[in-house]
């Protein structure tokens, strides 16, 4: 008799996929399973695959020929629509993994356990089912004969049968190991991944991330989400979060909060970063107040072309703030004083390192009140081949920056980023 092919999900998650000829189809990033009520072990019915553009897709286990070798062989057609899961759909690295369960002892009683892992099996003619679970005890397990078995902290492999609470979310769960399969996600593409889990879920992932990370994928989730996620932190943790996001952003998110929350948040934070958002939420949403962010790159006349340099390359820098330098007489924070012009970057690269901004100033470009509207900016923008606007007040002191991609955050519907990829059933894919 055969042995089965077996294969734990954390290790599936880290190879690759390709078809029969050998070409990479993408990488798998979850395992699709489902429970049932009339069966001991829930099914594994296909992979979550990653294929290039980020865009990830479902692939039936009944198309999966070989899960050996460090690899991962499929056959037939893959659908390459984004794949959507369905209400009886778990996915077990974002969901199941780091749950916490019951494990049943050779006596019959029970012990406290954290899943680390799920093994599933082949059942038959590309049939998969889990049947083991890979857990780490939270309490000590006493062996058959009563003496001390496993400890606390120790992890053992279960069979699924002997697992209580797989199936049941509960709270507390943690999501480091989800975010470990995801650590090489940018945050627009971690952000869908976690919009498409459930409330509950959403908000343990964000409590597991940093607050550089979790602002980064705020900016990038729908705002229904965003408010989600906020108003489940911890005020003074949800003031550290908006203190991490493009000031733009974050008074957007603002302005969907209650006016007593707001305030309440505006009072946790710093004084300097309260008072730039206190300042962008007295703009009406679609001006130029209200799209700019108070904290484009700015530098006095005076300075070299080397530190300008220095400056667009620091990696907190989004790619359209590092595109523009915006110079200005002192104070250098907004408010500033005088606004003198713009330096691009391309100009940068083809001047002397040690040449003063203040000698290659693009003067042609006038900056815009914050009152003008939106429509205004975006044929400035486009009028001028620009990546970004200055806003000035009408003593030509600037107050911020409109990027090509804050115009574009409005000027696409309320829902693209729900909709970045069309969404189709996936039996509408022939079978090949």
């Amino acid at each position: 008799m055969s042995t089965p092919t077996r294969a734990f999900v954390g290790r599936l998650s880290e190879l690759d996929v390709f078809d029969p000829l050998g070409d990479k189809v993408g990488r798998v990033r979850d395992v699709v399973v489902t429970f049932s009520a009339s069966r001991a072990r829930p099914r594994a019915i296909g992979l979550v695959v990653e294929v290039p553009g980020r865009r990830r897709v479902f692939v039936p286990m009944t198309r999966v020929t070989s899960v050996e070798g460090g690899q991962v062989i499929t056959t037939g057609l893959v659908n390459m629509r984004r794949f959507e899961q369905r209400p009886n759909e778990t996915l077990v690295v974002a969901e199941l993994f780091e749950r916490p369960v019951q494990v049943r002892t050779d006596s019959g009683d029970t012990v406290p356990a954290v899943v680390q892992d799920i093994g599933i099996e082949q059942s038959g003619p590309r049939g998969w089912a889990v049947a083991r679970v890979a857990v780490q005890l939270t309490a000590s397990r006493p062996s058959r004969l009563g003496r001390l078995g496993r400890r606390r902290g120790e992890t053992e492999v279960a069979h699924v049968e002997d697992v209580k609470g797989l199936r049941d979310p509960s709270e507390g769960q943690g999501a480091a190991k989800l975010l470990e399969t995801y650590e090489d996600l940018k945050p627009a593409d971690l952000a869908e991944v976690i919009h498409d889990l459930s409330p509950q879920r959403r908000a343990e992932v964000a409590a597991a991330l940093t607050d550089e990370r979790l602002a980064d994928v705020i900016e990038e989730l729908p705002e229904d989400d965003q408010v989600e996620i906020l108003v489940g932190l911890d005020v003074s943790r949800a003031a550290d979060v908006l203190e991490a996001m493009e000031p733009d952003d974050a008074a957007d998110l603002l302005s969907d909060l209650p006016a007593d929350r707001q305030e309440e948040l505006l009072q946790k934070m710093q004084p300097d970063d309260a008072a730039d958002l206190r300042r962008l939420l007295t703009y009406e949403d679609n001006t130029a107040g209200g799209l700019m962010t108070t904290e484009p790159v700015i530098l006095g006349p005076e300075a070299s072309i080397a530190e300008a340099l220095a400056v667009v390359r620091r990696k907190e820098l989004s790619t359209a703030l590092a595109c523009t330098v915006f110079v200005c007489r002192p104070p250098l924070e907004t408010p500033t004083g005088k606004f003198l012009g713009i330096v691009h970057l391309q100009r940068l690269l083809r001047e002397p390192p040690h040449n003063p901004v203040g000698g290659i100033l693009d003067k042609d470009v006038e900056p815009v009140l914050p009152t003008a509207s939106l429509g205004h900016v975006t044929r400035m923008l486009a009028t001028y081949d620009l990546v970004g606007m200055p806003v000035a007040d009408e003593d030509g002191h600037l107050l911020g920056a409109v990027t090509v991609d804050d115009v574009l955050d409005h000027i696409l519907p309320d829902d693209w980023r729900e909709d970045r990829h069309d969404v189709l059933p996936r039996a509408e894919v022939g079978s090949g």
